[in-house]
């Protein structure tokens, strides 16, 4: 985050390059950058001659060098996007020649999410020497609670702990699904409110006694009646409990309570921070460890392995999501 604050303060002091390529796991940042170049650069008279957005899948390293090398009209400087541009990954070595030598009254800017560039190439240092280049690497999942943290105080809102630990456990490190729930919620709730769990069940679509957080609290309390009624509810409402997401929610909980098993300092604080969980999680694990032994942990993870497999179509002969989720409790339960 610190890196893209750099780069979005040089760009706002006149410390422009004439190559921004963005890449990497996470889109958030390559789109936060890219809007932010797309907006700010020129002013609105200037970009309808001067501001060009292209997609990879629909252009080539040619016509993209081409678009570059045009004269501004009646502007300082011209900008070129290239949105999509890890479409172009076979051929991104062709831009090599003008990288090398870039047209200094052009802002050309690659968007090039979900892949990275090897560093070791002739064009990555050449892109690096004469322009930005900027990976936006996947956030890790116990960053992400402080990074929500971070955003919603720069934005004048609180978040409780347990909302916040609702969020990272539901949407992951996901930080372009998160960032456009905390949206939603500014819009319906006036600056300086804490956004609470109650929030989050009214307005982001969770049950408030049928979601994954209540399923895997029943099966650690080993409650097979609350359980067994969440799941014939998941069944109900596949659309918003797909069973791929809710056997990895469960299969990252036992994964989990196996390593706190292998623990030998089994204090909160440290549990918390071994197996990357929210604190506000940890009574969760000390309870489930009670009810499974570290045998039993493990043959239901092998167990979760399987419905894995049989989620994604693989030797189930498309058996219902319903019929998927109780075999995942018996094998939990017996």
């Amino acid at each position: 985050m610190e890196e893209v604050v750099k780069i979005i303060n040089d760009i706002k002091a006149g410390k422009i390059k004439p190559i921004y390529f963005l890449m990497g796991e996470e889109p958030y940042y390559i789109d936060r950058i890219t809007k932010y170049l797309e907006d700010t650069l020129l002013t609105e008279d200037e970009k309808g001659f001067n501001q060009m957005v292209l997609y990879g899948r629909d252009t080539t390293i040619d016509d993209i060098v081409a678009n570059a090398k045009r004269y501004p009209m009646m502007a300082e400087r011209q900008v070129v996007i290239v949105k999509e541009a890890q479409e172009l990954s076979r051929t991104i070595d062709q831009l090599e020649k003008y990288a090398e030598n870039p047209q200094h009254t052009t802002v050309l800017v690659f968007a090039y999410k979900y892949k990275s560039l090897d560093k070791r190439k002739k064009v990555t240092k050449l892109l690096e020497k004469n322009g930005l280049v900027y990976e936006s690497k996947k956030m890790y999942d116990n960053k992400v609670g402080e990074w929500i943290k971070r955003v919603l105080q720069g934005r004048g809102y609180g978040i409780e702990p347990k909302a916040m630990a609702m969020l990272v456990e539901f949407l992951g490190n996901d930080l372009s699904r998160i960032a456009n729930e905390l949206t939603k919620l500014e819009i319906i709730l006036p600056k300086g409110s804490t956004i609470t769990p109650h929030h989050i069940e009214e307005n982001i679509g969770f049950s408030k006694d049928f979601n994954v957080f209540e399923f895997r609290k029943a099966i650690g309390e080993k409650n097979q009646f609350k359980a067994y009624q969440i799941a014939n509810y998941f069944a109900q409402n596949q659309k918003d409990n797909p069973i791929v997401m809710t056997n990895g929610l469960v299969f990252s909980f036992f994964s989990a309570l196996l390593q706190y098993h292998g623990l030998k300092d089994k204090s909160p604080s440290n549990t918390a921070k071994i197996l990357k969980v929210s604190p506000y999680f940890v009574n969760d694990y000390i309870a489930a460890a009670h009810n499974y032994p570290m045998k039993k942990v493990s043959a239901i993870v092998g167990k979760l392995r399987d419905i894995d497999v049989k989620s994604k179509g693989v030797g189930a002969n498309g058996l219902p999501q319903g019929d998927l989720l109780k075999e995942m409790l018996v094998s939990i339960f017996n």
